[in-house]
């Protein structure tokens, strides 16, 4: 006769659920690297981002002194005395080298980490393939967020853009490339300044929709296996952001959000594809259902799609897409199938620079 078991033993209390939900989530962080990178981070804790903590890392004691995050490290003080790397991503890594294992402390036990910077300086370009190679050593999932030069920065940082995305690429399980080229075709009468903080909006739009279409609940949830698995060795990935607020409004959002010039690729090749939908609290089911369904019939059909729904306040009567391929082939960032390994030179093409 089998043995009856007891209610009490089987039921769980309020107070032991969330306990074990703590436990479970997934740890999150986002590394900041070099002056751009310091900027985004400090611009992503203005507006807020759930669920994820934030680094700076610079070699620049003044820069980071004026950085918003809950971590500052710096760099090489050694090497640098603070004074910054002198747009030499030699002098970059050294840095990131220096405190290693300083670095490694901070990101020590997270599951996600993004790494972000702006290449073709020295201590963005430099570092970042350190902390990358350093999270993904320690198990975490490594997704670099970076932007390519404009062409009116001159042939210095573009060969220091080819080289860190190089040793990026070699390090990281996917490597998300915003080229600030194409921003103009977005709006091309846009002062240069406005431009930069465009791009850097863009690096944020990437960084805190992943993060919170893991951390914030919503209309469909996603948990962190559900990044894994389309960001789990993705390679070079790529991103279109729309937003509408008239009444057909996910068609058009997501019709912009595909057609956008930084999604400059081969949209039918992608291995997967992340698909964000933010909306006003009016957002419906079968509205973020046709979005996906529209980016579905754009991709192959083996392609891997995850998408998740959010709603927003701060939306209004708007509806956002932010789709993100992985495993793309684009003209702009026109690499080998396998990236070298880090230190070894490699043409990428970036003849667009």
């Amino acid at each position: 006769m089998q043995k009856a078991v007891s209610s009490e033993t089987k039921a769980v209390t309020t107070e032991e659920l969330e306990q074990i939900l703590q436990r479970a989530k997934a740890r999150i962080i986002a590394v900041g690297c070099g002056g751009a990178g310091c900027n985004t981070i400090s611009r992503m804790m203005g507006v807020g981002i759930r669920g994820a903590q934030t680094i700076a890392i610079n070699t620049d004691a003044q820069d980071l002194l004026y950085t918003t995050a809950d971590r500052k490290i710096l760099i090489g003080k050694d090497i640098t005395g603070g004074l910054g790397a002198g747009n030499d991503p030699e002098r970059g890594e050294a840095a990131a080298r220096e405190d290693e294992a300083v670095i490694k402390d901070h990101i020590y036990g997270a599951d996600l980490v993004f790494v972000t910077c702006g290449l073709g300086g020295g201590t963005g370009t430099g570092s970042a393939p350190v902390v990358a190679e350093i999270a993904k050593k320690l198990g975490a999932l490594t997704v670099s967020v970076v932007t390519l030069p404009f062409t009116v920065e001159g042939t210095r940082r573009r060969r220091n853009a080819e080289m860190g995305l190089a040793r990026l690429r070699a390090v990281s399980d996917t490597v998300v490339v915003i080229p600030n080229d194409k921003l103009m075709q977005l709006a091309p009468d846009l002062p240069i300044g406005a431009a930069f903080k465009v791009s850097d909006q863009l690096l944020i739009d990437a960084i805190k929709g992943i993060t919170e279409m893991i951390t914030v609940p919503g209309l469909i949830n996603l948990d962190f296996a559900d990044i894994r698995t389309v960001l789990k060795n993705g390679g070079v990935a790529m991103i279109g952001i729309g937003e509408s607020d008239v009444a057909n409004r996910s068609e058009e959002a997501v019709e912009e959000a595909l057609n956008s010039p930084l999604l400059d690729v081969d949209i039918a090749g992608a291995k997967g594809a992340l698909v964000n939908i933010v909306g006003s609290p009016d957002l419906t089911l079968e509205e973020a259902q046709k979005v996906v369904a529209k980016v579905a019939e754009a991709l192959d059909p083996e392609a891997h799609i995850i998408w998740g729904a959010q709603i927003s306040q701060e939306m209004k009567n708007s509806l956002r897409v932010m789709i993100v391929l992985s495993g793309v082939h684009s003209p702009y960032v026109a690499g080998v199938e396998k990236p070298a390994k880090p230190g070894e030179p490699i043409d990428l093409g970036l003849g667009y620079l």
